[in-house]
């Protein structure tokens, strides 16, 4: 009979199979949630626009930032920190990107020109059909200026970033640096020695900006401006810590619930199901580099 249990069997047994590949494909549960600890931030009390300010507007508590012919734009934050966690969530264009940069990230290229350092979170842009990468990058004192020495590890997400906001977020303190999605901890930078770690005060940016020379597949795909604006939304900031004017007693914070800072164990086995399933790209692992310039990779 078409009601009878012995033939919905197999629909069940199918049922738990596709819930089983679902479940596969989504990382486990970290047990901490760091963004839960710290409180969002009114845009206008702790950033200023950059750059673009045609091309930034505020609405319903959300900024949309966007890039066309003409401008990109750009924001920083009002304060530089020494320490601290910075966060945003963002919602990113569908469709043809390519080219496109949109990015939350620490610097302090300002104020050290030429010989600066940089933490980044970069969303490289993509064609129709391919999914958003999603690039962690560590700069010091200037490896980013002239001669180019990155730090970068890439990933794909394990969701779609266009279809809703995401939470991204950077945790540094004096002994590592952790990047996070939705509290997931994707990555640990931890500090090795001084001549790898950026030590000096860093303001909070984010952007979006043409970056066709590299950014999609080394530069095979460029901008293309017919399907301008390219946008991006953010909401949801979050930036404390130690300020650059901070007391020598300001505990710098961590991404669990250990003082100490480091990971639980529970966010390790996050990290490391990321790191297994969704990362494409680790400098370290890239043997065509010269890793005299990063010995962190060796130990």
């Amino acid at each position: 009979m078409a009601n009878s249990p012995i033939s919905l069997l197999p629909i069940f047994h199918l049922l738990v199979l596709l819930g089983s590949s679902v479940n596969a494909y989504w990382p486990p549960s970290p047990g901490y949630w760091p963004s839960s600890k710290v409180g969002s931030l009114n845009f206008y009390k702790g950033f200023r626009n950059l750059w673009g300010p045609q091309h930034q507007r505020m609405d319903q508590n959300a900024l949309t930032i966007w890039l066309d012919r003409t401008s990109g734009s750009g924001f920083k934050s009002v304060k530089p920190f020494r320490s601290g966690y910075f966060g945003a969530s963002i919602k990113l264009q569908p469709g043809y990107t390519a080219g496109v940069i949109t990015s939350l990230y620490l610097s302090n290229n300002e104020a050290h020109p030429g010989f600066h350092d940089e933490v980044d979170i970069e969303f490289l842009g993509t064609t129709f059909g391919k999914p958003y990468t999603l690039q962690t990058n560590v700069y010091i004192r200037g490896s980013g200026d002239g001669k180019i020495i990155g730090r970068e590890m890439k990933f794909r997400l394990w969701f779609d970033p266009t279809s809703d906001f995401h939470h991204y977020a950077i945790l540094w303190n004096p002994r590592e640096i952790i990047f996070l999605v939705d509290d997931i901890p994707i990555r640990r930078y931890p500090k090795k020695s001084a001549a790898t770690f950026p030590l000096r005060p860093m303001w909070l940016y984010g952007s979006i900006w043409d970056a066709s020379s590299w950014a999609t597949e080394n530069g095979k795909y460029k901008a293309d401006y017919k399907y301008q604006p390219f946008t991006a939304k953010y909401t949801n900031f979050k930036a404390i810590g130690c300020t650059a004017y901070s007391s020598a007693r300001c505990h710098p914070l961590s991404a669990s619930p250990y003082r100490s800072g480091g990971l639980t164990r529970k966010q390790y086995q996050a990290m490391r199901w990321v790191q297994t399933h969704n990362m494409v790209y680790n400098y370290c692992k890239d043997y065509k580099r010269d890793h005299s310039l990063t010995p962190e990779c060796g130990r």
